[in-house]
C-alpha cells in the first residue's frame, strides 16, 4: 500500500525584517483595535443619544462661563531680559544729587535681585536739547528724574515678579523717592503709543490749578484699585522755584530796567552765553570756541548771595551812577511752579498714568472707568476727562475680533448650505463649534492664561479646523444614508470610517502648536487656545455630531413614513 500523501503545512506570512515595516504593522494593528473600541463607544452614545446630546450641551454651554473668570489683556506680557524703571527724587533735587541716588539705587537693585542682574544703566536729568526729549518716551521733566535700564542675566526672566520685589524693597529703602516701571518689550511700547503706561487718563481744560487738584484726588482713588500699580501724575505743579520780581518804579528811579536786572541775574547764574554769545577763534587751529563767563556755583549758595548780585546799567551816563544790588531792586520769594506744561487741543493737559500688576488689564480699566464716572460731579466745569492708551483700544479690538468670529461662523454655514444644498446638514456640522469654544475656555483656564488678541485669533483658527473635520463625518454619513436609508447605521459608519482622517487633521494641528503653546512668546495664548479647542472639538466631531445626525434624520425618516 502506498503511503497517504501529506499536505504541506501552510504558515502565515513571514514577518519582515525591516524595522519600519514592523513598526507600521504594529501601529496598524493597535490603531484598528483602538478604532474598534471607538466604534463600541459610538454605538453606546448613539443608543443614548438624547441624554448624551443634552448632557454635552449643558457641559459645553456651562464651560463658556469660564471666559468671565479669565481676565482680559490686549496682548500678554512676555518674559524678558530687560526691566525699564523710572526714578523721581524729591522735586528740585540737583542733578549731581540725583546721580548719587541713582548709584545707590543700582546697588540696591543688585542686592534685591541677587545673581539675576547683569548691569544697571542710569540716565539722569533732561536730554540735551528739546529734540531728544520729543522723541524719547520718558516721564523725565527735570534734574530729579532718572531712567534706569536693568539688564538681567536670563533673557526669559519673569519680570513681573522682579518688579514686585523692587517696588517693595526700593520704597522701603528710599522714602520720598518715586519708582515707576515702563514697558520694556517692543510690542507694549508700540501699543502704548510711547506712553509709559497702558492706561492714560487725561484731564484737559483751561483752569490749571483746579484741574490739578482734581487729578490728585482721582489719582488717590486709582491707587486704591486692586492690581493698579505705578499710578502717577506726569505733570508737577510744585517744583521749588525762586521768583524774582523787579520793582519797576524803584528801578526807573535809579536808571535800572527789568531787562538789565534779568541780564545780570542770568549772567551770574547761567553764564554770559544766555545773554550774549561770544566766540574766540584759535589762530593756530582755526577752531572757534564759545566763551561762557559765570560766577562759580559755590559762591551762589543762598538767597542772600542772589541779593548781592550787582546790576549795571547798559546806558552811558556822564555822571557815573553808583552800583545797585539786585536785592535793592527786586523781591525774591520761594514758590512752587509747574515742572512741565503739556497741551492738548491748545489747552493745558494733565496725564494720570495707571499700570496693571498681578491683575488683568481689562479689570483694572473697568475700575478706572467706574471711579472716573463716579467723580464726574467734582470735575471742573471747564475741563474734560478722557481715557486713552492701550487699554482704550482693547475694547475696539475685542469687539472686532468677536464680531469677526461670529461672521466667520455665519459665512461658513452659508457656504456649506450652498455646497450641500441643505439647511439641516450645515447646522449639524456647526454643532461641533460649542465644544471647540468650551475647549478653548478650559485650556486658557487651566493654564492660567488670560483672554487676549492672540487667544481670540486662535479661536478663529480652531473654528475652521473643527468645521472641516465635522464636514468629513457628515458628508460621509449623507452618502451612506442615500445608499441604505438607515440614519443610525449611517452615523456609525461615518464615525468609524472618518475616524482616521479626523484624528490626523486634529493631531497635525495640535502637534504643530505645541512649541508655540509652551514657549514664552506673545503668541503662546494662540497655541493654547488652538490645542484646547481642537481636543474638545474632535471629541464633539466623533461623538456629538453623529448623535445629532441620528436624532434629526431618524425623526425625518419617521415623518416621511407617516406621510407616506
Amino acid at each position: 500500500m502506498s503511503q497517504p500523501h501529506e499536505l504541506p503545512v501552510q504558515s502565515g506570512p513571514t514577518p519582515s525584517r525591516n524595522p519600519f515595516v514592523r513598526f507600521q504593522q504594529e501601529f496598524e494593528r493597535r490603531f484598528n483595535r483602538f478604532r474598534e473600541r471607538y466604534g463600541l463607544l459610538l454605538e453606546q452614545s448613539i443608543a443614548h443619544r438624547n441624554a448624551f446630546v443634552t448632557l454635552s450641551l449643558i457641559v459645553a454651554v456651562g464651560s463658556l462661563s469660564l471666559f468671565f473668570f479669565l481676565g482680559r489683556d490686549y496682548f500678554p506680557e512676555i518674559r524678558s531680559g530687560i526691566i525699564t524703571m523710572h526714578m523721581r527724587a524729591p522735586l528740585g533735587t540737583r542733578i549731581e544729587v540725583s546721580g548719587r541716588i541713582a548709584t545707590l539705587v543700582s546697588t540696591s537693585i543688585q542686592e534685591l535681585l541677587p545673581g539675576e542682574v547683569e548691569n544697571v544703566v542710569s540716565n539722569c536729568g533732561l536730554p540735551v536739547g528739546p529734540h531728544n526729549l520729543a522723541f524719547i518716551p520718558t516721564p523725565t521733566i527735570g534734574s530729579q528724574d532718572c531712567d534706569l535700564t536693568i539688564l538681567l542675566k536670563d533673557e526669559k526672566s519673569p519680570v513681573w515678579d522682579y518688579r514686585r520685589i523692587l517696588r517693595k524693597g526700593l520704597r522701603e529703602r528710599y522714602p520720598g523717592t518715586e519708582f515707576t516701571f515702563q514697558p520694556s518689550d517692543l510690542t507694549a511700547k508700540i501699543l502704548n503709543f510711547g506712553a509709559p503706561a497702558p492706561i492714560d487718563v487725561q484731564i484737559n481744560g483751561p483752569d490749571v490749578y483746579p484741574n490739578y487738584e482734581f487729578a490728585r484726588k482721582l489719582a488717590g482713588k486709582f491707587r486704591e484699585i486692586p492690581g493698579a500699580a505705578d499710578v502717577v501724575i506726569q505733570q508737577t505743579m510744585r517744583t521749588p522755584t525762586l521768583m524774582v520780581e523787579g520793582n519797576r518804579t524803584f528801578g526807573l528811579g535809579v536808571n535800572r530796567t527789568l531787562k538789565e536786572m534779568a541780564d545780570n541775574l542770568l549772567m551770574t547764574t547761567a553764564g554770559s552765553q544766555q545773554v550774549d554769545q561770544i566766540y574766540w577763534l584759535d589762530p593756530s587751529t582755526g577752531m572757534s570756541y564759545l566763551i561762557n563767563v559765570y560766577t562759580p556755583q559755590a559762591q551762589i549758595n543762598s538767597v542772600n548771595s542772589l541779593k548781592t548780585i550787582p546790576v549795571e546799567s547798559s546806558g552811558l551816563s556822564p555822571n557815573g551812577q553808583e552800583m545797585q544790588l539786585l536785592g535793592n531792586l527786586a523781591n525774591i520769594s520761594a514758590e512752587g511752579t509747574p515742572g512741565v506744561i503739556t497741551h492738548g487741543n491748545i489747552m493745558p493737559l494733565f496725564n494720570i498714568y495707571v499700570s496693571a500688576e498681578g491683575r488683568d488689564l481689562g479689570g483694572v480699566l473697568a475700575d478706572v472707568e467706574t471711579i472716573a464716572k463716579s467723580m464726574e460731579h467734582e470735575l471742573p466745569r471747564s475741563a474734560a476727562l478722557e481715557i486713552h492708551g492701550q487699554a482704550s483700544l482693547m475694547h475696539d479690538a475685542y469687539f472686532e475680533l468677536i464680531f469677526g468670529l461670529l461672521v466667520a461662523i455665519a459665512l461658513v454655514y452659508l457656504l456649506i448650505v450652498v455646497n450641500f444644498q441643505s439647511w439641516l446638514d450645515p447646522f449639524i456640522i456647526i454643532t461641533a463649534l460649542p465644544g471647540a469654544l468650551a475647549g478653548i475656555a478650559w485650556a486658557l483656564f487651566l493654564t492660567h492664561t488670560r483672554l487676549s488678541e492672540p487667544a481670540l485669533t486662535g479661536a478663529i483658527m480652531t473654528m475652521g479646523t473643527a468645521t472641516a473635520n465635522s464636514i468629513l463625518v457628515v458628508s460621509y454619513a449623507r452618502e451612506r444614508l442615500e445608499e441604505h436609508g438607515d440614519a443610525l447605521r449611517a452615523a456609525i459608519e461615518a464615525g468609524t470610517t472618518r475616524f482616521r482622517p479626523v484624528l490626523m487633521t486634529a493631531s497635525a494641528m495640535i502637534i504643530g502648536m505645541v512649541p508655540m503653546a509652551t514657549g514664552y512668546s506673545a503668541n503662546a495664548p494662540l497655541g493654547r487656545a488652538v490645542i484646547g479647542g481642537l481636543l474638545v472639538a474632535t471629541l464633539f466631531t466623533l461623538f456629538f455630531v453623529p448623535c445629532v445626525y441620528t436624532i434629526f434624520y431618524t425623526r425625518r425618516t419617521a415623518r416621511q413614513k407617516v406621510n407616506a
